[in-house]
């Protein structure tokens, strides 16, 4: 859990006028079930656009926005035919003493699709469910993108939404672009320490995920990479019993589920030999 006394923070820079860095976050988050028949699929499709509608998207929106410091100035929603949602919301930095991170928010309800605009900055998220053509397995993609500049850190939501989307899969990569200027005329192309994604994300989270990281340090790009552990099986079947299924079948769903799962981590497919 990172703390308002977090060893990552620096003290704020003297800045000879705005802070103009960059810094963006963005996640693919990936969901997957077993929906074994057409009906089940379809209802999979209908649950989807309920539980992701433009009301829950501006409440994880309202959320975020108070995470990273910033006052909500407007809001505009829409919810879709014959699915689907999108929310827009202007927003202004407010100042966050210190400039550190602050402690991550209890998970909230999952969102669909959903933009915010920032007076300087940006929010965006967007579903996408997907069927696979046999088999019966069902992937929830979520893609979320947090752009920020100033004092404003879209770190400090970063728990906050892992644990909103409790996923699969989550695919993270964070970089910040541009330079500022101190009092002395200095660039500075970055204005806190990091190594890795990982400093920011909570301990228990780690604990459940097999991690992998990509870093270009000089170029301040950092990737991460993430996979649950352990698959219980019991949390991606829909509309279906764990014990309503034979031993064998359930034998070979969870190899389903665990080998989509590894294909979209290494972002490749595996073929039937392959170890899991």
């Amino acid at each position: 859990m990172i703390t308002p006394q977090d060893p990552t923070a620096i003290p704020r820079l003297e800045l000879h006028g705005f802070n103009n860095l960059t810094k963006s976050l963005s996640f693919n988050i990936y969901d997957i079930c077993y929906a074994k028949t057409a009906a089940h699929k379809e209802r999979y499709i209908k649950y989807i656009d309920a539980a992701y509608n433009a009301q829950r998207l501006t409440k994880i929106l309202a959320d975020v926005s108070g995470i990273i410091g910033a006052s909500i100035l407007n809001v505009a929603r829409q919810d879709y035919e014959p699915q689907g949602a999108s929310v827009t919301m202007l927003i202004a930095e407010e100042s966050v003493e210190g400039g550190k991170s602050q402690p991550p928010a209890r998970p909230g309800p999952v969102p669909d699709s959903l933009v915010g605009h920032l007076d300087k900055s940006h929010i965006c998220v967007h579903t996408y469910p997907e069927m696979s053509p046999g088999g019966g397995l069902s992937t929830f993609r979520a893609d979320v993108d947090v752009s920020t500049c100033g004092v404003v850190s879209p770190l400090r939501a970063l728990n906050y939404l892992i644990h909103s989307f409790e996923s699969d899969v989550v695919i993270i990569d964070y970089r910040v672009r541009g330079f500022t200027r101190d009092v002395r005329g200095r660039k500075h192309f970055i204005d806190h320490k990091i190594n890795s994604i990982q400093n920011y994300i909570a301990r228990d989270t780690k604990r459940r995920y097999q991690m992998m990281d990509v870093n270009v340090y000089q170029e301040y790009v950092f990737h991460t990479k993430m996979v649950l552990k352990e698959l219980d099986l019991d949390d991606h079947l829909f509309d279906t019993a764990k014990d309503e299924i034979p031993e064998a079948e359930e034998r070979l769903i969870a190899q389903r589920i665990r080998r989509e799962m590894m294909e979209i981590f290494y972002s490749r497919n595996m073929s039937k030999g392959m170890r899991l």
